[in-house]
């Protein structure tokens, strides 16, 4: 393609990008029972004479994870002949994509150049012969993935009128002899080693602003509460007072950390500012009381205690007042986990082995979502539409995703390590 048809087509391509759909009222794409939408997913074609199978694929295939997991697409990769004039020059045949049945289709465009890549993708609703979506992407041939997932979450945005949640991370804790904090990409790439301290890490809370990492380590032997950014390789030390330090959680405006501690006797929550200091204690019991998670708008805090026995759900205002029990089947529930959208409460019940269920914020209408193995720790995707949880099922405990009403389990962890403790990032920022 010569520099005219190059110029032109990125012109055509910014007219398109400034011009977005209003997603929210493009399709109806909430309500269950619908049919799932059929989305081809074909690998972006070169647009130079450098071509990379591999780069195209991979790209493809993240695509049709990602959107096959958000519950609205049935997104099937499938081939297709390369446009000859590329996508920007050439009239769309949606006549075989309409014989096959397909509601929508992805195609792209890449050129590499070194360690250097652009790629472009574009959405076309197939019933109504028109593009609807157009993105371009340059930088770093590492980060093909990360654009691949940002077209995935633009895709969402477009038809059920939020980002999608596929630019985001997952922390979790390593089991074996020590235990350490990891972080990989949602669908289990990409992943990287935090800590290095040789101790037991565990229960990694991702900020809200996706910068730093909260966990609890025995590195200096007693269970302390640490902070880590993940551009540092600095351990900062947020609780290290005697007796317990754990269970932190980030306040959604990270301001604040809620957390266990056991300094006065019993463990107890307590709010502290995000450097560890002012602790306010919110629970006053002979019980153990841990496990806080915050509600989205921060006025609430649910939590575990084992006040009437054995431990179960409990939800308080932040300040510590107006507790109420919130689980009021089963023994033993713990893990609680507060959706984003604060309509939820995801936790893990002992029922032979743990599972996972979700109850809504008021207590009604309690679900179970798994029933396969033991499964513990689930936490939801930034839109509320995935959670994570660590199972073992067949074989070491490993960190999977399923859908928010229990379908689509999914193991995502792709090396060896057995895994726990899975926290959920914000989106790429």
């Amino acid at each position: 393609m010569n520099r005219f048809y190059l110029l032109l087509a990125s012109l055509m391509m910014m007219f398109f990008a400034s011009s977005p759909v209003n997603g929210a009222s493009y399709i109806e794409v909430t309500a269950p029972g619908n049919r799932l939408l059929r989305l081809a997913v074909v690998a972006p074609q070169p647009t130079g004479s450098s071509i990379n199978h591999q780069v195209a694929n991979e790209m493809a295939d993240a695509q049709a994870f990602d959107l096959t997991m958000s519950g609205i697409f049935n997104a099937e990769r499938k081939d297709a002949a390369p446009l000859q004039q590329g996508l920007g020059l050439t009239q769309m045949d949606f006549v075989p994509w309409l014989t096959s049945g397909y509601d929508f289709l992805i195609r792209g465009e890449y050129d590499v150049r070194g360690e250097e890549l652009t790629v472009e993708f574009r959405l076309f609703d197939v019933l109504n012969k028109k593009q609807i979506l157009v993105k371009r992407y340059l930088g770093k041939l590492k980060d093909l993935r990360r654009y691949a997932h940002a077209f995935s979450d633009e895709v969402m945005l477009v038809m059920a009128g939020e980002k999608g949640p596929f630019t985001s991370r997952i922390a979790f804790a390593s089991l074996g002899g020590s235990k350490e904090i990891y972080i990989m990409d949602w669908d289990g790439y990409n992943i990287q080693q935090i800590t290095r301290n040789g101790a037991i890490n565990l229960g990694p809370d991702i900020s809200p602003d996706g910068r730093e990492v909260l966990f609890t380590s025995y590195k200096k032997g007693n269970p302390d509460l640490y902070k880590r950014a993940f551009a540092s390789s600095v351990d900062v030390p947020v609780s290290s007072r005697p007796g317990v330090n754990i269970t932190g959680a980030w306040s959604p405006d990270g301001s604040s950390i809620a957390m266990a501690m056991s300094k006065d006797g019993n463990t107890e929550l307590y709010r502290v500012r995000r450097d560890g200091s002012a602790p306010v204690r919110l629970t006053v019991t002979h019980a153990a009381n841990l496990s806080p998670t915050w509600s989205p708008d921060g006025s609430r805090i649910a939590f575990v205690s084992d006040r009437l026995g054995g431990p179960q759900i409990f939800v308080m205002d932040s300040k510590g007042g107006s507790v109420r029990r919130l689980t009021t089947g089963g023994k033993y529930n713990v893990n609680p986990s507060w959706s984003p959208k604060g309509d939820k409460i995801a936790f893990a019940r002992m029922a032979g082995g743990f599972q996972i269920f979700v109850v809504n914020a008021d207590g009604s209408g309690e679900t179970q979502l798994t029933t396969e193995g033991s499964n513990e720790h689930p936490r939801w995707s930034p839109d509320g539409r995935l959670i994570a949880f660590s199972s073992k099922r067949g074989g070491a405990q490993s960190i999977y995703v399923m859908r928010a009403d229990g379908t689509g389990q999914t193991k995502v962890s792709r090396t060896g390590i057995a895994s726990r403790h899975p926290a959920w990032s914000p989106r790429w920022q």
